[in-house]
């Protein structure tokens, strides 16, 4: 097989898989409109996992097939079905539009929590870069301690520190280079 063709296959399992997300998420959806309790059966019967068929319909009952886009995958519409309808479609938008990895969007939406932003506002790219440190080990968890006190990820609570310094810096730094009257 050329890696064409097999680049080609590949393609095409992964639309399968995105697809079966979705055909999944909707028949569980129906069933569960259509025979109450009684569908809870049929999902022991398959070989999936009861929550990963449970995020399938969440996902699905979130975005009715009105307001899929047919060009992103099952995870991109997973990644912003907890926010409201307007921002999702936004969110969906400019994703589409950027062609944006699941990942790129996921990153995207950390970035714009983390600054307080909304997708209606003016901003039309979010530039997201990596930072890799090396730390001791135990200042790793005291690290991981404080982000579990304030029920957030280390990533979201050592940006979140660090927004709040740089802010505090950059007030009396600004504050220092005031002319005196």
């Amino acid at each position: 097989m050329s890696f064409d063709s097999w680049r080609e296959l590949g393609c095409r399992v992964a639309l399968v898989v995105s697809c079966s997300a979705w055909w999944l998420g909707d028949w569980l959806v129906y069933g569960e409109q259509a025979y109450g309790d009684r569908y809870e059966q049929v999902i022991a019967d398959t070989e999936l996992g009861y929550q990963t068929l449970r995020n399938y319909a969440w996902v699905a009952r979130k975005l009715p097939m009105s307001r899929r886009r047919d060009t992103l995958s099952f995870g991109h519409h997973a990644e912003v079905a907890a926010l409201p309808n307007d921002e999702q479609d936004a969110w969906l938008a400019r994703a589409e539009q950027s062609s944006w990895s699941c990942s790129k969007l996921r990153r995207a939406l950390r970035v714009a929590k983390m600054a307080g932003r909304r997708a209606s506002g003016d901003e039309t790219s979010v530039d997201a870069r990596a930072l890799k440190i090396d730390v001791p080990a135990e200042r790793h968890d005291r690290w991981r301690s404080a982000a579990e006190q304030r029920n957030c990820s280390v990533t979201d609570w050592i940006i979140a520190t660090l927004d709040r310094v740089a802010s505090e810096e950059l007030s009396t730094s600004t504050t220092s280079w005031t002319a005196s009257p």
